[in-house]
């Protein structure tokens, strides 16, 4: 790296914490989607909460470029 330039300290948890949480949004839409659970707004959201899932963890590898 560059002088003076250094890595985000908390990237790291910032990018396990997103992992786990685009991984969890993802698995909870598959397990309730053929149930009659339905969740407030999570439900209302559909197949869009593949999108946000995976956007979580698209940031995580983000994050993972930044952690040193």
């Amino acid at each position: 790296a560059a002088p003076g330039k250094r890595g985000w300290r908390h990237a790291g948890l910032a990018m396990s914490i997103c992992a786990v949480l685009g991984l969890l949004w993802v698995v909870v839409f598959y397990v309730i989607s053929n149930t009659a659970v339905r969740i407030p707004i999570y439900s209302d959201l559909g197949q869009w909460n593949i999108v946000i899932g995976m956007g979580f963890i698209i940031a995580a590898f983000g994050f993972a470029t930044k952690w040193e």
